[in-house]
């Protein structure tokens, strides 16, 4: 029998009408949420699951119906993936069927079939058939898991028909097998079922499942009577249909609640209960995890596990570590939140964090013994009790027989050195007794006082069997020399009975203590180490200036927190991953790269230690932006157990995190500064346009009426006409041919590649030149100059330098009147040369005695001979090349000053 199962709504319970008002109105937050949701669902494919109690209820046969419809309707599909021991009646409807070869894979000297993923892909099929979706796939395949394949598949836009068995969600692992007797090794995320486009339950009665295993339908006659005696026994069979049943029916509520989200237009959610589970290195802390996440799919609740790190963690064993790792991953696994907390009193700090979290109900397990430790020691279970105050306890049975505890090894690493420096504190300190007690006649309290004194030192800088080694010695010590009769064990005094025993219980107490601040002390300098290595790489960061400075930076943190050579690949502008910083030799192949390639790509972390292509020699991280994944981190990990830790990892995530949001405003600060000058490029082209336009349009009107009046004219023209006329057209070629030069000059100079010939140059022989070229055009003009007979020579071009003095000239000549002379001055500075240029016009605008040397930038401008506004950006230019500097300022009592350094030879 084929079903699925129909749903069906839920009244809501009664609500107050500004309740119902306030749930009416529409949520932006939330209707931004939907649209983005909705957005990636039209890009990704559809997953359908066929969805059984067991193996032979007909999921695979179903799937294969479905498809051939499918194809029927003109569906490109592609059979991936059929499980090899396929029935005859299931072959039959793989006919007509585009099937893709099977990848094989060598390990341990077998053949396996495993799904090929980039062959898939790159025939891009419109729906593809996987089965066994919690399949775990051979080592060296691209994931550990098929569910992770699919992910890839769906994320292409590929639709997918896949097939599940109930036993294999992670959630109901323990129940499977507190159910059946069997541990299902091979388990899937439930978030992997919930997101599920469609489920459709393939379900089969008991009776007629065994039949079909009777029949040889389902596995071979060799394995039939062994299922038949374990797994397929009728019990087994009811309970996991009733799993299955239940799953289905949550999950077809749970598409009702989104039908009813996506129909109410974004209405505000009911706030949910926040659940918090205590986990530890117990075995049973993997069922409370899975407890947790089912109370929480029911509940539909925001969930969170929590560890707390004590002293005690300290000596826990490398497995029990590893426990608690993998339970923290569960609990991400299954969607919840892995918190790790630290502190002395584990109850204390769950109930502050509980608080702070506004957490309703906390699961914790029940111990399965009642022994005479609880008598006369409040266990955690009921100091957590006592301080609950209103959160709600969910006590969970510890099942004893199905998860007996993990042995406990009883040999301990003896601290040698802690015992024989206790023998010699003990030995010390009783000379020293019998010398203050014997001898000098003191109280035996200032001896217990010194015995307590080595019981303390002792325990600040050895083990805790150390220091209570010390205090049981201490007694023994004190009742041998000061207690009579002396120099024996026996007592006179049975008053000394609660001396001897004050005594140890001080002593023991104060190892216990101080062997537990000491622990303590350890576990907050690693936090405290990890939280100053991030606030020294957050302080850095911020003084970066461009992304190398920030890749430099980050990866010399990395390297020396990790112990382990880092990297970081970049895509170029192809796309193509490069390893672009390393902070040490590290190299990475071609498979390498493909790794931080499919990092990049998909924004999720691969390599080594991880369940996506794990064969890597490396950790690889992606550096997520706001918009995109910018690249990759790479770490090679010196011990990869390392990174198995929560605390490790998240700390590895946290530089990753901090990295990406200092590369990511590198960028954005470099692309800015391309934004910048590309809009300061446009308005320099507006700019020379409109001024190449005005001002190469007026010397060529003034060239075309006087060389259109001389050809009208002809003959009839008299000969001072004519020669007044030619005098313009001559003028103001020349005037037209400084313009065009001094555009091709900035051009030069700005290509970033300019050519100067670089000689001893005399500064009084540019500036005569200068002068001599300026009287010749304007005979009028008085020029005032004062040179030093002794100048030192300067390094450079004569010609860009000479060009420099004549743009000075020519800028006083056009801005000052004809009647006041232009006055050079020159004088010798230590290191360089100093060259005034000084006249009596206008002066500069206040505000603008920088902005004079930008391109095309023109003040109030004589009548007479408006320019371009090149002439200072030029000679500023030529002035950088030649390591010299130009200022500009007003003169007192009207006029401008242009001061002009050049370094000397010896400078150089």
């Amino acid at each position: 029998m084929h079903m699925i199962i129909p749903g069906s709504f839920k009244s809501p319970g009664p609500q107050s009408v500004n309740n119902m008002e306030q749930t009416q109105r529409p949520n932006p937050d939330e209707l931004l949420r939907l649209l983005t949701k909705q957005e990636e669902s039209l890009r990704r494919g559809k997953l359908k699951i066929f969805f059984g109690a067991s193996a032979g209820v007909g999921k695979t046969y179903t799937m294969l119906e479905e498809a051939q419809r499918r194809a029927i309707d003109g569906v490109r599909v592609l059979v991936g993936y059929a499980e090899p021991h396929i029935r005859p009646e299931t072959e039959a409807l793989l006919l007509g069927l585009d099937i893709l070869p099977y990848k094989l894979v060598e390990y341990r000297g077998a053949v396996l079939k495993e799904f090929d993923l980039d062959a898939a892909l790159s025939k891009a099929p419109e729906l593809i058939l996987v089965d066994e979706l919690a399949h775990t796939n051979a080592p060296g395949m691209r994931h550990a898991k098929r569910w992770q394949d699919i992910a890839e598949l769906l994320a292409a836009g590929i639709d997918v028909y896949t097939t599940l068995n109930v036993q294999h969600l992670e959630s109901v692992n323990d129940i499977v097998e507190r159910a059946t007797g069997v541990k299902v090794r091979e388990t899937l995320p439930d978030s992997v079922f919930q997101t599920a486009d469609e489920v459709q339950l393939v379900d089969l009665p008991p009776e007629k499942l065994i039949e079909r295993l009777q029949e040889g339908k389902i596995y071979t006659p060799d394995r039939t009577a062994a299922a038949l005696q374990h797994f397929f026994s009728i019990g087994n069979l009811l309970a996991l249909r009733e799993l299955a049943l239940r799953r289905t029916a949550d999950r077809i509520n749970q598409d009702i609640d989104a039908l009813r989200q996506g129909s109410a237009a974004g209405r505000t959610a009911a706030v949910s209960e926040r659940i918090l589970v205590c986990v530890g290195p117990s075995p049973f802390s993997a069922n409370l995890v899975r407890t947790a996440a089912r109370m929480a799919a029911a509940w539909k609740a925001p969930w969170i596990a929590v560890y707390v790190e004590t002293a005690k963690s300290l000596g826990l064993s490398e497995a029990d570590r590893q426990r608690v790792a993998r339970t923290l991953a569960l609990a991400e696994q299954l969607g919840g939140q892995a918190v790790t907390l630290s502190g002395l009193h584990p109850d204390q700090e769950i109930i502050a964090y509980a608080k702070s979290r506004h957490v309703a109900r906390i699961i914790v397990g029940k111990p399965a013994g009642h022994g005479w430790r609880r008598i006369l020691r409040r266990s955690f279970v009921d100091r957590l009790i006592m301080r609950s105050g209103d959160i709600h306890l969910e006590l969970i049975r510890e099942d004893a027989e199905s998860h007996p505890p993990a042995p406990v090894s009883r040999k301990k690493n003896m601290d040698r050195r802690g015992i024989a420096w206790a023998a010699v504190v003990v030995t010390f300190n009783t000379a020293w007794g019998i010398f203050l007690y014997h001898t000098l006649g003191l109280s035996d309290i200032n001896v217990i006082m010194f015995y307590l004194l080595g019981v303390i030192w002792i325990s600040a800088r050895y083990s805790r069997f150390a220091g209570i080694l010390t205090a049981v010695l201490s007694v023994a010590a004190f009742d041998f020399t000061v207690v009579p009769p002396y120099y024996s064990f026996a007592i006179s005094d049975t008053q000394y009975l609660l001396t001897f025993a004050a005594m140890l219980v001080t002593g023991i107490y104060i190892s216990t203590l101080t062997a537990r601040l000491r622990n303590q002390e350890r576990l907050s300098r690693s936090r405290e180490q990890r939280t100053e290595s991030l606030l020294r790489l957050s302080r850095e960061l911020i003084l970066c200036r461009d992304h190398n400075a920030v890749l430099q930076v980050s990866l010399g943190h990395v390297a020396e927190f990790f112990n382990s050579p880092a990297a970081v690949i970049l895509p170029d502008a192809s796309g193509i991953p490069v390893l672009t910083h390393s902070s040490n030799e590290v190299t990475l192949d071609n498979k390498e790269l493909s790794v931080a390639d499919w990092v990049i790509r998909h924004g999720e972390k691969a390599g080594a230690g991880t369940s996506t292509l794990p064969s890597a020699k490396a950790i690889y991280l992606p550096l997520r932006g706001v918009k995109s994944t910018l690249g990759s981190l790479c770490i090679i990990p010196s011990d990869l157990q390392r990174f198995n830790h929560p605390d490790e990892l998240s700390t590895l995530e946290a530089f990753t995190a901090q990295i990406a949001v200092a590369l990511e405003r590198m960028m954005l600060s470099e692309e800015s500064q391309r934004a910048w000058e590309r809009t300061e490029l446009e308005v320099l082209r507006n700019t020379l346009l409109s001024a190449v336009s005005h001002d190469l349009r007026t010397p060529l009107a003034a060239i075309t009426g006087s060389a259109s009046s001389i050809l009208e004219a002809g003959s009839s023209m008299s000969a001072e006409t004519r020669e007044e006329l030619l005098t313009t057209i001559s003028q103001e070629s020349q005037r037209l041919e400084g313009l065009i030069e001094k555009l091709l000059e900035m051009t030069r100079l700005e290509s970033g590649n300019p050519s100067i010939q670089t000689m001893s140059v005399d500064v009084g022989e540019v500036i005569i030149s200068a002068v001599a070229r300026w009287r010749n055009n304007d005979q009028n003009r008085t020029f005032q100059i004062d040179i030093p007979e002794s100048l030192p020579l300067v390094q450079g071009d004569p010609v860009l330098l000479e060009q420099v003095l004549s743009n000075l000239l020519e800028n006083a000549i056009t801005h000052a009147p004809a009647s006041t002379p232009i006055e050079i001055t020159v004088m010798a500075r230590p290191d360089s040369v100093l060259i005034r240029v000084m006249d009596r016009g206008p002066g500069l605008p206040i505000h603008d005695t920088q902005r004079i040397f930008e391109k095309f930038y023109r003040g109030p401008s004589s009548p007479r001979r408006p320019g371009l506004g090149l002439g200072l950006a030029i000679c500023r230019a030529i002035l950088h090349l030649h390591h010299g500097t130009i200022t500009a300022r007003n003169r007192d009592g009207g006029g401008a000053e242009f001061q002009v350094t050049i370094p000397t030879m010896t400078a150089h």
